[in-house]
């Protein structure tokens, strides 16, 4: 990304929760911490089941009195739906505003050429009335822009972006190993500890209880943690879903996504991983890399 690049993710939805209760009811579901949500910061989590399996992934920013929640636009739907679940007797307010709010995104330089801004993944300011964060998950995924769909446009004139493939966008988070897209093929077979949330500043190991806070934290604590989710690079050949990954005779994990930006399940750290090593699939060839991030 350079300083003039920006790129319009239609892909994205935006939910707005609104109400007295609506902190309370995101921080008893969410696995990171609502407090770190604030007119200056902004928050990556996730949506777990009760066992911890992944379900969600989001970025909350606050809004007025309430929040916005910037999610995959094909899982707007579902996510809505899940919330409602949880809603009850909550005073709470859920709208999908996913047709009049868009998410655009441009580089960290950019961002920091704003007056107030800081090079602290979440930090959120404002442009007019627009929340601007620096991604909460990363820092080198660049900013976010949180804007009404119709001002959009001479928003970016005056900002002088000019719009860009998105693809170059996704390329960039895939060469990261951050998986944004078609994450609903992960839904319930993975945990979300297992997704790098914890590395992508996704959970609160100290907050207090959230749907699936038992085994993410006994995953933690025991040291239970042997695989997680890692982009795939493919040499030669297709791979598809559900696809078994191999070093020589050895399966070392599994391909959860396979589209243009593949992610699988990896044995991490079993003795017949060295991400040096060039693996195999049922028909392809392919190598796996650990994101310089995680530690």
């Amino acid at each position: 990304m350079n300083n003039q690049n920006v790129y319009i993710l239609e892909d994205r939805g935006i939910l707005y929760i609104n109400g007295a209760d609506a902190k309370e009811f995101l921080q008893n579901m969410i696995s990171n911490d609502i407090n770190k949500v604030s007119e200056d910061s902004s928050c990556f989590a996730s949506l777990l089941t009760p066992q911890g399996k992944f379900l969600f992934a989001f970025i909350i920013i606050k809004h007025k009195s309430g929040y916005f929640i910037d999610c995959e636009k094909s899982q707007t739907e579902a996510l809505f739906k899940q919330l409602s679940v949880y809603k009850l007797r909550s005073k709470v307010e859920i709208m999908n505003l996913s047709n009049e709010f868009v998410v655009a995104a441009f580089n960290k330089e950019k961002f920091l050429e704003f007056e107030g801004s800081k090079d602290i993944a979440g930090n959120t300011i404002k442009y007019r009335e627009d929340s601007i964060l620096l991604d909460p998950r990363n820092k080198d995924l660049g900013a976010r822009l949180i804007i009404n769909l119709e001002k959009l446009y001479l928003s970016l004139k005056k900002l002088e972006l000019k719009d860009s493939p998105i693809a170059e966008y996704y390329k960039l988070s895939h060469q990261l190993g951050i998986p944004q897209k078609n994450m609903n093929e992960l839904q319930n077979k993975l945990f979300g500890i297992e997704c790098n949330f914890e590395e992508l500043n996704g959970i609160d190991f100290k907050k207090g209880c959230y749907v699936g806070q038992e085994n993410t934290a006994r995953i933690k604590l025991k040291n239970k943690l042997s695989k997680r989710l890692l982009p795939i690079y493919l040499i030669e050949g297709e791979i598809n879903q559900d696809d078994l990954i191999y070093n020589g005779d050895f399966e070392i994990g599994k391909v959860l996504i396979s589209n243009e930006y593949p992610f699988a399940l990896i044995k991490y750290l079993d003795d017949n991983f060295n991400q040096e090593n060039e693996f195999k699939s049922k028909n392809a060839k392919l190598k796996i890399k650990i994101p310089s991030w995680i530690n």
